[in-house]
C-alpha cells in the first residue's frame, strides 16, 4: 500500500500514526540481529518501515533484502531509499524492479552522499546527477506505481533568504516532477521546524511532511550526529543534557522527555502534521521508551490486521486464508507455498499430485544449532523428561520447541494451564488455541482486524500421543458431538469423525461494512502437507544428539511411534470442554499404570 493512502486514511480518522528507519548492518549476523529486532519492533505499531540505501551506495543487496523480508516475511510495509551514488539507470531499474516484485510501493529518491573514499559528489557514467533526475526516471518507467519520497531540510529555514528561496525551489520542482511525501532530516529545534514548514507550504507544496524524529540515546552520539547533519541545537536543551554527558542513563532518560515534548508541540500545532517517522539507528530501546512517553500504544489494526502474519509481496497481498498447521512456523508455510498461483482457501491442493507434500526444496530445519538446543531442551530419555519440558514452554518458562520458531502467543495464557496439565498426562502439545465468543477486535490478547468489530474462534489442540492413550481418550472423544478430529501416523494413514471433506473454519470476525472474514481452517489436505513436516522436525531434534545417545534414540523411537493428532471443539461458548476428555483419559492411563506397576513381579529378597 502507498504511503500517501495511509497518511491520508489517518487524517481522514484524525489518529496520530508512526513509522521506524532502519539501515542495512554491515556483517551477516548484524543483518539477522536486526531482522529480529525489526521483528520485534513491528509489535510497536509502526504503519510502515524505511530501509536505508547507506551513504556510497555500497549496501544495494543488502537493502533489497531488508526489503524483501520485512515484506514477505514480517509483513510490514516497506519504502526502500534508492540513490543516485554509483547507479547507472540499469541498477537503478534492477532496484526498481526487485522492489516491485517484493511489492513494496514506496521508494525515497535521493541524489546520495559522495562514494567512499571521496569527498566531492560525482555522477556515474550513465547514472544521474540530481534527486529530480531519479524522480522522473521513475515515474517515465514506472508510471504512478511507486510513491516518491523526497528528503527535506528544516535546517534550511536558517539559510539567507535568497538561498532559502533557492532551496524551497528546489524541492517544489521535485514535488511538481512526482513526489508525493516529505521526510524531514532529524531536527530538534521545533520552532526552526514549524517556520520552515510553513515557509514551503507558502510556497504551495502542499503534499504530506513526515518530521523524521532521532532519539537521543547517548550524549557523545548524539553531539557527533548533529555535528555531522550541521544541525541547530537549541541551547535550553544542550543546557539539560551537558551536565550528564558521562551518565548515558541520565541523558537517555532526559533526552526522551525533552524529544517527547518536542514531538507533542509538532502535533498539536496547527501546521497538519499527524504522523513521526522515528530514526532508529537499528536500535530498540530509545524509540520505545518515546512511544512510551508518549503514550502512543500501537492499534489492533496495523500490528495484526488478520489472526496470522500477512505478507505484502504482491501474489500474497490478497490470501485471506490458511491452515492453522503452521501457525508457528510461517516462514516454512510461505516457502512450501510459494509457487501457488492464488490462495483461494487455504488447501494445499489434489492429493494425488505428484507435487503434493513434497519436501525436498523446502528447507524444513530448526533453527537453533545443536549447542543452543541442549541447552534449550537438555538431554531427554523419557515421556517424563519430555512431558515436563513441553509442560515448561506452555507456561512461558522457555522460548521454542523444534514444532514452534517463537514463544506461546500472547493468547495461550489463558489456557497455559490447561496445557502444561494436559502435557504431564502425556500428551504432547505442539499447536493449540482458545475458544474466544465474540470478543472486541481492538482487544490486545485475542482481537485481530479492523476496528469495531467482534472476533471468534473454536479451541483447538493439536499434539503427539502414543497409541495406547490415544486408544483412551478417542471413546471420550467420540461422546460429544461437538468435537472433530483427525489422526494421523507417520506413513500417512488417516482417520477422523468428521463426514465432511471441507474445512473447517476455526477463526472468524464479523466487521462493519463487511462480509464475514474466515481466515483459519482445519482440513484433512493440508493437514496430510503438514503431517510431513511435523515428524521431520522431530527425527530433526532427535538428530542433534550424538549417533548413538539416549537421548537420539528415545526421540527417534517416539516419532516413529506416536501418533500426530488434532481437535477441534466446535461450540465456541464451551471453553473448556475440549480439555474434559483429555483429563479422563489421562486419569484412566495414569491408574491403568499405577495397577501394572503394583501387579509386577517383586524382584527376590525384596522386603514387602
Amino acid at each position: 500500500m502507498k504511503i500517501s493512502k495511509k497518511i491520508e486514511q489517518a487524517v481522514k480518522e484524525d489518529r496520530v500514526w508512526w513509522s521506524f528507519e532502519y539501515f542495512p548492518p554491515r556483517t551477516a549476523q548484524g543483518l539477522q540481529n536486526l531482522l529480529d529486532r525489526i521483528e520485534r519492533m513491528r509489535a510497536l505499531g509502526p504503519e510502515f518501515v524505511d530501509i536505508t540505501w547507506n551513504a556510497g551506495g555500497r549496501t544495494s543487496d543488502l537493502t533489497s533484502e531488508l526489503v524483501r523480508t520485512c515484506q514477505k516475511l514480517i509483513g510490514v510495509e516497506t519504502c526502500m531509499h534508492l540513490t543516485c551514488t554509483n547507479m547507472p539507470a540499469e541498477k537503478v531499474d534492477i532496484a526498481l524492479k526487485e522492489a516491485k516484485e517484493h511489492g513494496c510501493r514506496n521508494i525515497l529518491a535521493l541524489r546520495g552522499d559522495p562514494p567512499m573514499g571521496k569527498d566531492e559528489w560525482e555522477a556515474v557514467e550513465g547514472g544521474y546527477t540530481h534527486g529530480i533526475d531519479l524522480i522522473r526516471h521513475i515515474t517515465n518507467n514506472f508510471g504512478d506505481y511507486f510513491d516518491i519520497a523526497v528528503a527535506g531540510f528544516p535546517q534550511h529555514q536558517s539559510l539567507p533568504p535568497d538561498e532559502l528561496a533557492q532551496e524551497v525551489q528546489w524541492l517544489k520542482e521535485k514535488v511538481d516532477a512526482g513526489a508525493t511525501f516529505i521526510f524531514t532530516q532529524m531536527f530538534y529545534d521545533v520552532d526552526l521546524f514549524i517556520a520552515w514548514v510553513k515557509t514551503i507550504r507558502a510556497a504551495g507544496i502542499t503534499v504530506p511532511i513526515v518530521p523524521g524524529i532521532a532519539p537521543i540515546q547517548t550524549f557523545n552520539g548524539f553531539i557527533k550526529s548533529t555535528k555531522l547533519a550541521q544541525t541547530t541545537i537549541p541551547k535550553a536543551l544542550l543546557d539539560e543534557l551537558e551536565p550528564y554527558k558521562n551518565n548515558d542513563e541520565k541523558v537517555r532518560e532526559i533526552g526522551t522527555k525533552l524529544v517527547a515534548d518536542m514531538c507533542r508541540r509538532i502535533l498539536r500545532e496547527d501546521i497538519g502534521i499527524r504522523g513521526l517517522h522515528f530514526y532508529t539507528m537499528n536500535l530498540e530501546k530509545g524509540t520505545r521508551m518515546l512511544l512510551e512517553e508518549l503514550n502512543l500504544v500501537p492499534r489492533v489494526e496495523v500490528i495484526k490486521p488478520l489472526p496470522w502474519r500477512q505478507s505484502l509481496t504482491p501474489n500474497r497481498r490478497t490470501e485471506t486464508i490458511r491452515p492453522i498447521f503452521w501457525a508457528n512456523r510461517t516462514k516454512s508455510y510461505l516457502s512450501r507455498t510459494e509457487n501457488w498461483d492464488e490462495y483461494p482457501n487455504g488447501r494445499f491442493g489434489d492429493s494425488r499430485s505428484p507435487a503434493y507434500g513434497e519436501l525436498d526444496g523446502y528447507g524444513i530445519w530448526i533453527k537453533q544449532t545443536k549447542e543452543e538446543a541442549h541447552q534449550l531442551w537438555g538431554y531427554p530419555t523419557s515421556l517424563a523428561d519430555l512431558s515436563a519440558l513441553f509442560s515448561r514452554f506452555c507456561l512461558g518458562q522457555i522460548p521454542a520447541l523444534p514444532w514452534s520458531d517463537t514463544a506461546p502467543a500472547s493468547e495461550t495464557s489463558v489456557i497455559s494451564n490447561q496445557l502444561a496439565k494436559l502435557n504431564e498426562l502425556g500428551f504432547l502439545t505442539i499447536n493449540s488455541q482458545p475458544a474466544v465468543d465474540g470478543c472486541k477486535s481492538e482487544d490486545r490478547v485475542h482481537g485481530w482486524g479492523p476496528a469495531h468489530g467482534y472476533v471468534y474462534q473454536k479451541a483447538y489442540l493439536e499434539f503427539f500421543v502414543l497409541p495406547e492413550l490415544l486408544a483412551l481418550l478417542l471413546p471420550h472423544v467420540e461422546r460429544d458431538p461437538n468435537i472433530t478430529y483427525y489422526v494421523i501416523n507417520k506413513t500417512g494413514d488417516l482417520r477422523t469423525n468428521t463426514l465432511s471433506d471441507g474445512p473447517n473454519a476455526v477463526t472468524w470476525g464479523v466487521f462493519p461494512g463487511k462480509e464475514i472474514v474466515q481466515p483459519t481452517i482445519v482440513e484433512a489436505i493440508s493437514f496430510m502437507a503438514w503431517k510431513d513436516e511435523a515428524y521431520e522436525l522431530g527425527r530433526q531434534w532427535g538428530n542433534l544428539y550424538d549417533q548413538d545417545s539416549p537421548s537420539r534414540k528415545f526421540i527417534h523411537d517416539l516419532m516413529e511411534k506416536s501418533l500426530l493428532v488434532n481437535i477441534v471443539h466446535n461450540d465456541h461458548k464451551q471453553p473448556n470442554a475440549i480439555f474434559e476428555p483429555f483429563l479422563k483419559a489421562g486419569a484412566e492411563y495414569q491408574a491403568q499404570k499405577a495397577l501394572r506397576e503394583q501387579s509386577a513381579p517383586v524382584p527376590n529378597g525384596s522386603a514387602h
